[in-house]
């Protein structure tokens, strides 16, 4: 595959690890990892790629299940150089990889909020974009002013939230396009009072949520009120009461586990395949499906062959 590529400035690596960098620590490897120097690297690989050669990118792994048998084609992994932040005025702009708790904090630091969400999100501001992350009542959309995209075919664009068609932990970008970095507005207020709504997420997740854990955040979004009216259940219905009233809550396959702490997140309690992740994300759906009529839309990416 290395011989089919255009020449770099940064690494290839064949048969890297790839699954077992991710937050799950299980799963299979990249048939060729590429960590590019810099921008103009990426670039210009993606400018001189054969369009026949599948291009996948991530960032901290933190919501993907990369299957057992591993995944195809060239794998990016971008590295520190895309991790900046940068405050102006009440602008606020970010590297793909730089972490969502990183840039709340950046933000909280110079006085700006509305944010606050973003320290509840595990992953890279990369991701959060790609599937309008959101938590407590804040979507990515909500805040993004602008993100500038890197094209398949190697060219630059810059976009707003309504040319991604963002909806619930959605938008329209293909999995060849790359965020660069995104841009979000924030709302000028008392320094101490975002530190301290930052700090009550922080508390609120450490009670609620396994983060401690081998863990991948939330398995499944949360079904549509028009979807939770049509099976006769409260508008206001959680995912997480679905998957415990269906039996969910501590059911496991192999050491893949769905959290007794929280019921919609899975964790590895020790040595579990990516199969066994997937095969009880799918019981669990079945179970859901079978006792409510609802059926649960996958909000972990799960990629690659199985063995």
């Amino acid at each position: 595959m290395i011989e089919k590529l255009p020449e770099v400035r940064g690494r290839y690596t064949e048969d890297a690890p790839l699954g077992a960098k991710g937050w799950f620590r299980c799963g299979g490897t990249a048939e060729v990892l590429f960590k590019p120097a810099d921008f103009d690297d990426l670039q210009r690989f993606l400018q001189n790629c054969s369009d026949e050669i599948p291009v996948h990118v991530f960032g901290a792994l933190s919501n993907t299940i990369i299957r057992d048998g591993g995944l195809r084609g060239v794998i990016i992994r971008l590295g520190r150089e895309f991790s900046d932040i940068k405050v102006e005025g009440d602008l606020i702009t970010a590297g793909a990889l730089a972490l969502d708790a990183n840039v709340a904090n950046v933000a909280a630091d110079h006085g700006l909020g509305g944010l606050e969400f973003l320290s509840g999100i595990p992953g890279t501001i990369g991701g959060a974009v790609k599937m309008n992350a959101g938590c407590y009542g804040t979507e990515t959309k909500d805040v993004m002013v602008e993100a500038t995209i890197l094209n398949r075919d190697g060219t630059l664009q810059t976009v707003k939230s309504e040319d991604l068609d963002m909806t619930y932990r959605h938008t329209s970008l293909q999995d060849g396009q790359i965020v660069i970095s995104a841009t979000f507005k924030g709302i000028r207020e008392n320094v101490e009072e975002v530190k301290q709504r930052i700090a009550d997420i922080k508390e609120k997740r450490e009670q609620s949520q396994p983060i401690r854990e081998k863990t991948g955040g939330s398995t499944f979004a949360n079904p549509s009120v028009e979807d939770l009216v049509k099976a006769g259940l409260p508008d206001d219905t959680k995912v997480w009461q679905l998957i415990d009233n269906a039996g969910g809550r501590g059911l496991d396959v192999g050491d893949a586990q769905m959290s007794v702490k929280h019921c919609n997140f899975m964790i590895n309690k020790g040595d579990a395949m990516a199969s066994d992740l997937e095969a009880l994300g799918e019981e669990v759906k079945r179970r859901v499906a079978d006792k409510s009529g609802i059926t649960l839309r996958w909000e972990i990416r799960r990629m690659g062959q199985e063995l």
